[in-house]
């Protein structure tokens, strides 16, 4: 588990505790409109109540049968909705986890007197000058108004090479929440908070949308459909005890209405998405929403973005290349030595490199002159007596040897074309006024990541690469990886339409990202997983966040989507059957005294037709309380075909839920007739 972000227990106090007032908040009709089952079964226990309230006042004999069946049925609706409390207070806790992994972004601020004071970013006003150097972030929009540095704007635009920014011209403009590499610029700020390239992000997440995933429609138009069906049952049995000349009061209708409808599944519903959230947490992710899950089981396209999901981030020395006449070696050595002074991310690639595969030794060298590496010069290097070695960008190194492009050794031109073609980029290395070679940088690709998409593409999974790269370097990115597609030169806008033209086509993607510019996917993406290693825009446009920033995670994600789902349509199945096997245990009870035919099918022997009722209602309050362990463990997870999977629901869930409402409520009708509770 990461040590980051901690997340809280389901038996947390601070969780369980506010549950019991927003259990009962939750109690207005207008939060429960979205559950039909529980919002019914409010209803009827307020009717029941008033009824309750009446009997006590004009027939106290016949209160204490209506005030059992009304505080049975408050105890029904509260669980229900103190287990959505439940899942709520946890999700609040999740997300206030993560906040306290955002550092605040502090600026300094130049002073009139040219000494400079550190202030919040957010301070910073229109005109203000500030000061940042390599390692530090831009606190907000601007343009460089002195100095010039190398700039890693991977979070915002998508793209892995550092960019170089200087005062004057067409690259002075910076952007917030982007870092500095090397050197130090001055900034003046352009953009007043509110209107920056991060307020545009956080503009396109709050106008994204997720989708209702065809599953949570399938059900609830299942339980709206039960609900009507029995709440029309309950009339016709009302006009057929009107018929015969049976007496069926309100509360016994209204209660019998209660342990018809689905009430079991309506009230497990949160549990269910708890527990899928709960076993995320066992693999290091965390989910915001138990909807996020559950979309999961159904997800059919995976977007990732390429920086810092599918590769490292940073580009990486991964190849030296020298030219005749040079031993790769000597080519390594040379590197090494003239990036001993690069602490650009790449300079550090280069040392390991060498040191690594080459076994070159870090020894103690007394050079004449270091030159670090900055973005002006966009060389490093060091001299050594007559030597002067360097290493930096193709063009710049030429013009240290003194020599042309068309000077330079067909071999060396050679691989800086073929290293360019192939999407990485070129480095040259020079000793004097002699080309040794060059060095490939390119984006690395995470290990086992071909072997996670193929996983992938066998659960029927397709994956698409999206990034801000060229399509030259993306190809080649999309191959070494092993996806099944991939966008080039995508900008946030092209990534939330792409999603919007998929999930109008009736596909439901899932987006792992972690930069910025994947905010607005995140957000749209029906799963959006963010690495944790990614900023904080990413981490709150998305439902769920990967501590280890695997973007392969999908695979156990996809699995424990699936049980939830396996679980929830288990559970359902037990449901229907239990209200079918209720149905046949009341109705004998009810009018056999009418018609003693009847008492044929009452094989339970039930006391009384309102012992009848009042234990089915017990009955139908305390089930739900008795599956809530096999709501939180989930049903196991085997992949099968739908028909494997119906015929075991139907065995074992369907059989069960007929089977143990006759012997329940017959164990609770004996209970009630011995303490003469009606």
């Amino acid at each position: 588990m990461s040590k980051d972000i901690k997340a809280p227990s389901l038996l947390d106090p601070a969780i369980l505790l506010p549950a019991i007032g927003d259990a009962f908040v939750k109690l207005d009709p207008r939060q429960l409109l979205r559950n039909p089952v529980i919002f019914v079964t409010e209803v009827v226990a307020a009717v029941v109540t008033l009824l309750f309230l009446r009997d006590l006042a004009v027939k106290p004999v016949e209160a204490g049968f209506s005030g059992q069946i009304a505080a049975w049925l408050w105890f029904t609706v509260l669980f229900a909705t103190f287990a959505e409390a439940v899942a709520e207070g946890r999700g609040r806790a999740q997300a206030d986890s993560l906040k306290k992994t955002k550092s605040e972004l502090v600026a300094r601020r130049v002073l009139a007197s040219g000494g400079t004071e550190t202030v919040p970013a957010t301070s910073l006003k229109i005109g203000d000058l500030v000061l940042v150097a390599a390692g530090e972030l831009i606190p907000g929009d601007g343009e460089v108004v002195e100095g010039v540095a190398s700039v890693n704007e991977s979070a915002i635009t998508g793209e892995s090479a550092p960019v170089i920014r200087e005062s004057g011209g067409d690259r002075s403009a910076v952007t917030g929440g982007t870092q500095v590499l090397s050197d130090e610029i001055r900034i003046k700020i352009t953009v007043a908070p509110g209107s920056s390239f991060v307020d545009r992000m956080i503009a396109l997440i709050e106008g994204a949308q997720r989708q209702k995933t065809p599953n949570e429609i399938a059900l609830s138009i299942l339980l709206s459909g039960l609900t009507l069906i029995f709440l029309f049952v309950c009339v016709a049995i009302w006009g057929l005890a009107g018929y015969s000349g049976t007496l069926l009061s309100v509360t016994v209708l209204a209660a019998l209405l209660v342990t018809l409808i689905p009430t079991t599944i309506g009230g497990l519903l949160s549990a269910i998405g708890i527990a899928g959230m709960d076993r995320l947490v066992r693999f290091n992710v965390i989910a915001t929403s138990g909807r996020a899950v559950e979309a999961a089981g159904d997800v059919d396209t995976l977007l990732l973005d390429k920086t810092g999901t599918i590769t490292f981030g940073n580009r990486m020395a991964s190849d030296f290349i020298p030219v005749p006449g040079v031993t790769a070696t000597e080519l390594a050595e040379a590197a090494l030595i003239a990036s001993l002074s690069d602490e650009t991310p790449e300079g550090r690639s280069i040392v390991a490199l060498a040191t690594g595969e080459f076994g070159i030794a870090m020894t103690e060298r007394r050079f004449d002159a270091v030159i670090a590496f900055t973005a002006e010069t966009r060389l490093s290097g060091v001299d050594i007596g007559e030597r002067r070695l360097r290493k930096g960008a193709v063009d710049a190194v030429l013009r240290f040897t003194g020599l042309s492009e068309q000077q330079a050794p067909a071999a060396f031109r050679r691989a800086v074309d073929q290293i360019a073609r192939t999407g990485g980029t070129p480095l040259g290395v020079a000793d004097g006024d002699r080309l040794l070679g060059a060095i490939h940088l390119k984006d690395v690709v995470k290990p086992g990541i071909k072997e996670r998409f193929a996983a992938l593409r066998a659960m029927g999974i397709r994956t698409v690469m999206v990034t801000g790269d060229n399509p030259v370097t993306a190809a080649a990115i999309a191959s070494e990886a092993g996806v099944d597609d991939f966008l080039a030169e995508a900008t946030p806008e092209d990534k939330l339409a792409y999603i919007r033209r998929e999930q109008q086509g009736g596909r439901l993607i899932a987006m792992c990202g972690d930069g910025t510019n994947d905010a607005p996917a995140l957000a749209q993406a029906d799963v959006g997983v963010a690495m944790q290693t990614g900023t904080q825009a990413a981490r709150e446009a998305a439902n769920m966040v990967d501590l280890d920033s695997s973007p392969t995670k999908l695979i156990e994600i996809v699995e424990i989507g699936k049980q939830l789902l396996m679980t929830r349509g288990s559970l359902t199945t037990f449901s229907i059957a239990n209200d079918v096997a209720k149905y046949f245990a009341i109705i004998p009870a009810l009018f056999v005294a009418t018609y003693p035919s009847l008492g044929a099918l009452n094989v339970m022997g039930l006391a009384s037709p309102q012992s009848a009722i009042l234990s089915a209602v017990i009955f139908n309050a305390l089930i739900i309380v008795a599956l809530i362990p096999l709501a939180l463990k989930g049903v196991a997870y085997s992949p099968s075909g739908a028909a494997s999977l119906l015929r075991r629901n139907l065995m074992i869930y369907g059989l069960g839920g007929l089977i143990l409402p006759f012997a329940g409520i017959k164990v609770i009708d004996l209970a009630v007739s011995a303490l003469h509770l009606v």
